[in-house]
C-alpha cells in the first residue's frame, strides 16, 4: 500500500484522505493505484512539480513516479511545464473537471468502447450468416450492438455540445424527460 509521507512538510488531512481515496478509486477502475495518486496530487498542487518533488512527498520510488508520469501524460491529464532557469522537467495536472472526464472517457472509448464495437460487428455479420446460432441468440447480438453503438453516438454528441449546455443537462437530469413526446419529469 502507498502511504502518504510528505517529508518536508504534511498534507493537510482532507488533502491526504483525498489522494489516498482518488488512489483507491483508481484501482477499482482499472488504474494503477499510483498513477491515480500522482494524479490526485498533481490535481491538488498550486504549482508544476518535479517527478523528484512527487517522489518526496508521496514516498514512492522514482521509478514507479516516472512510468506513472508516462502513463498520465499518455491520458492526456497532466503535461509537461518549462520552468525558468530549470533544466528538470515539471508537470501540472489538468484542472478544469469537465476536460478531465472528457479526456478519461475519450481514453476508455478507445481501449474498451471501441473494441468492443469491432468485435460485437463482427460477431453479427458472422451470426447472420450461421444457420446454427438460434434467432434469440442472433436478436441479443444486434441488442448489444445496438445499445453499444448508441452509447458510443451519444458520447460523440455530448463532447459536441458546449459546457454550459452540458452543465444545464446535467442539473436538469430526470427532468430532461419532461421535454421528451409523452415524458413525465
Amino acid at each position: 500500500m502507498t502511504e502518504i509521507t510528505d517529508t518536508r512538510e504534511e498534507l493537510p488531512e482532507p488533502l491526504e484522505a483525498f489522494i489516498l481515496q482518488w488512489g483507491d478509486l483508481g484501482g477499482q477502475w482499472g488504474v494503477n493505484r499510483s498513477i491515480s495518486q500522482i494524479h490526485a496530487f498533481l490535481y491538488l498542487a498550486e504549482r508544476p512539480l518535479t517527478a523528484e518533488d512527487i517522489a518526496e512527498s508521496l514516498d514512492m520510488a522514482r521509478s514507479n513516479v516516472s512510468n506513472s508520469i508516462k502513463e498520465l501524460l499518455g491520458w492526456n491529464l497532466i503535461r509537461r511545464v518549462p520552468m525558468r532557469q530549470d533544466r528538470r522537467d515539471h508537470f501540472e495536472a489538468e484542472t478544469n473537471v469537465w476536460e478531465i472526464a472528457a479526456r478519461i472517457a475519450a481514453g476508455r472509448k478507445q481501449r474498451e468502447i471501441d473494441p468492443a464495437l469491432t468485435a460485437l460487428r463482427n460477431c453479427v455479420e458472422k451470426a447472420d450468416h450461421d444457420p446454427k446460432v438460434t434467432p434469440v441468440a442472433r436478436q441479443r447480438l444486434h441488442d448489444m450492438l445496438e445499445f453499444t453503438a448508441a452509447l458510443d453516438r451519444w458520447y460523440g454528441q455530448m463532447l459536441s455540445i458546449p459546457q454550459g449546455k452540458r452543465d444545464m443537462l446535467i442539473r436538469l437530469g430526470s427532468k430532461i424527460a419532461s421535454f421528451l413526446p409523452g415524458g413525465k419529469g
